[in-house]
């Protein structure tokens, strides 16, 4: 009976919005991107005879970068359950979060660090830009209406976390490492590719406020 109605129900299918297609994209580029980078990790850590990943501490990163790649969506979840929020996880933030950490790991296992004389410059400043966007679209689903204040704040957050950044490499391998000698230079210029990355997103964030 129910097969009858259906076949004589001429009534089009409900298209499926675009929004919804996007999320899911995002929300699979967002799990792809975190098991390929602990997947490298662990092979970083525990592999042997591959001199690309020694002295970079990849042990701390196999425990620090899961966590943070993870904690902006766990704890988005967690406020919009206590909240009873109905509103859909913005995974096209979380998947720019993610992204930076899978480059530098890729960065690492393909060795570019190392070959490629530009490669950890560009990475400051590209994986920078990604961080910030993400923390940038996670603003403005808080209710961060003001599109100056939305460029300031992020480039704010994006050189504190250079900063922090490079306290944290300093603290796990610099300072007993090969690369003591220039880390003063290195340092320097990090924090100002990585601030101008997180100045660069705010850009960015401003004009998508400005056409919207």
């Amino acid at each position: 009976m129910f097969d009858m109605v259906a076949a004589h129900d001429r009534r089009p299918t409900p298209a499926r919005s675009p929004d919804i297609d996007r999320r899911r994209l995002a929300k699979y580029v967002t799990l792809f991107l975190l098991v390929a980078t602990v997947g490298q990790l662990a092979v970083a850590t525990f592999a042997t005879g591959l001199p690309q990943f020694e002295g970079k501490a990849f042990g701390s990163r196999l425990v620090a970068y899961p966590v943070l790649m993870t904690l902006p969506v766990l704890t988005w979840w967690a406020v919009a359950r206590y909240r009873r929020g109905s509103g859909a996880l913005p995974w096209a933030a979380f998947a720019c979060v993610c992204a930076p950490f899978f480059i530098d790991v890729t960065g690492n296992t393909l060795d570019l660090y190392d070959s490629v004389v530009w490669w950890d410059d560009a990475n400051h400043f590209v994986n920078w830009l990604l961080l910030c966007v993400g923390i940038g679209l996670m603003l403005t689903r808080t209710g961060l209406r003001e599109r100056w204040a939305l460029a300031a704040l992020v480039t704010g957050l994006g050189a504190v976390l250079a900063i922090l950044w490079e306290l944290a490499e300093w603290y796990t391998f610099i300072r007993h490492g090969t690369e003591l000698d220039t880390a003063y230079t290195d340092t320097l210029g990090d924090e100002a590719l990585g601030t101008l990355g997180a100045a660069s997103a705010g850009l960015l964030l401003l004009i998508h406020r400005t056409r919207d």
